[in-house]
């Protein structure tokens, strides 16, 4: 191994960074950040909800969630939103230049908390789909009757192996190519699924389900009505990876307007499979909608085994989207902290036989192992679908979706109390928070229930 000396932090880079992104790349990666594990849990948050308000709350987090994609682009350049000459790099670096002070620290945890819970749940998800291809497999081979039962433990560890390697991709900018075949393969097995619960709903020859959701006792229904709500919030938002996939975005025209073009492209484009996949998949199944759309379908085994298989490849690249900012941001902070540490800065030539040379930090290797093993532990300790993306979207919601960027826009704005458009702006905000604390609440309390029982 040599020693490749360098005289700049290692998160300075030697070179500018070019920024070739296009509305379609950021379309790329918001699909590829938000059509994930959520859109499988859809379905049952429709059983919870009911044929009225299931749909009602979809709709509404888009709308929601397309206003604050609004508000959040604005901040990217200062002071003006278009033109201004000061960059912000990361969520963190926004709510830093704009609020400043407290608030920095508070966006702080939760933007890095929102990271490490996303690679809680991809972890789980991607061994519930493993799982659920062998069980189609198995039932196919030895009949429905057959005990099929898989555990997720070893799969869990598969996907921490893997990202373990894959986490040495350097930063967000070299990843372009994973988002796009991620996008991809989410689309398929967002098709799959829909295109088996309408299958399904024929085969039935009914539409399943009631207008007051699933039937239970009165306490169970509002923590399942909070964790269905969760659930949504989970799939929605992604304003913790707006901020760096706008600054990959090349300019004329301004990045803000790009950005506005692709969160409105990609917003259009998950309500509609939401809508399709939540819908189709409660009409199949009614109260016994399961948490994971495709763990409902065991036939025909080759079509379930696909889109299954395109989940796994689609975590494994929404991993990364959502873990290299979290890179980035304590990296870059370590950077600045020890500028003359060889450990945290400098780079080293590493030739293998038959491979290009690549470059090796120690910091990258020590720090993002032992993150990719963390998250693996935990996602083996709380292996809870439902519960789990209820949880995150209750914790990030509020924060991350709604408050810094109402905050930041007011600061940016120069809005005055009391003017209409402040009283507007905080209703806004003041709802929300009561929408995501319901959620929060009742999911810990699902989470509690599962792991006690």
């Amino acid at each position: 191994m040599e020693n490749k000396e360098e005289s700049t932090p290692l998160l300075q880079n030697q070179f500018p960074i070019k920024r070739t992104g296009t509305v379609w790349t950021a379309v790329a990666h918001i699909v590829t950040g938000v059509i994930g594990s959520g859109v499988l849990s859809l379905a049952w948050s429709l059983a919870q909800l009911g044929w009225v308000a299931g749909p009602f709350a979809i709709i509404l987090f888009a709308i929601i969630t397309l206003v604050s994609a609004y508000l959040l682009c604005n901040s990217y350049r200062s002071p003006d939103p278009e033109y201004g000459p000061r960059r912000s790099s990361s969520y963190l670096d926004a709510v830093n230049l704009h609020l400043g002070g407290n608030h920095g620290w508070l966006s702080g945890f939760c933007v890095h908390l929102s990271f490490f819970g996303f690679g809680i749940a991809y972890n789980v998800t991607t061994a519930i789909s493993i799982r659920a291809i062998l069980k189609a497999n198995c039932y196919h081979k030895n009949g429905h009757e057959a005990d099929c039962e898989f555990g997720g433990v070893y799969y869990m560890l598969v996907f921490g192996v893997v990202q373990l390697f894959l986490s040495q991709i350097p930063n967000f900018h070299n990843i372009d190519w994973l988002s796009v075949i991620a996008a991809i393969m989410s689309l398929f097995y967002s098709f799959i699924g829909m295109g088996l619960a309408i299958a399904q709903v024929v085969g039935n020859g009914i539409i399943k389900g009631s207008i007051e959701g699933i039937s239970t006792t009165t306490y169970e229904k509002v923590w399942l009505v909070a964790q269905g709500l969760g659930d949504i919030a989970f799939s929605y938002p992604f304003a913790v990876i707006l901020i760096e996939i706008q600054d990959t975005l090349k300019s004329p025209p301004p990045e803000n307007v790009t950005m506005r073009k692709a969160s409105t492209i990609s917003l259009f484009v998950t309500t509609f499979f939401y809508l399709c996949c939540g819908c189709s998949g409660y009409a199949a199944f009614g109260d016994n909608t399961p948490g994971n759309l495709l763990n409902g379908f065991y036939e025909p085994y080759w079509l379930v085994d696909f889109a299954n298989a395109c989940i796994v490849f689609h975590l494994v690249g929404a991993y990364q989207v959502y873990s290299q900012p979290l890179f980035a941001n304590v990296e870059s902070w370590l950077s600045f902290r020890f500028p003359e540490s060889q450990f945290v800065n400098h780079i080293y030539t590493l030739k293998l036989p038959l491979l290009p040379a690549f470059g090796v930090n120690l910091l990258r290797l020590c720090f993002r192992s032992a993150y990719v093993a963390s998250t693996t532990i935990i996602a083996v300790t709380f292996p809870y679908f439902n519960q789990v993306l209820g949880v995150l979207g209750g914790v990030i919601f509020w924060p991350l979706t709604i408050y810094f960027p109402v905050k930041m826009y007011m600061s940016q704005c120069d809005i005055e109390a009391w003017t209409t458009k402040w009283i507007l702006l905080q209703t806004f905000s003041a709802f929300c928070f009561v929408v995501g604390l319901f959620a929060l609440v009742g999911s810990i309390e699902g989470i509690i229930t599962a792991r006690l029982s």
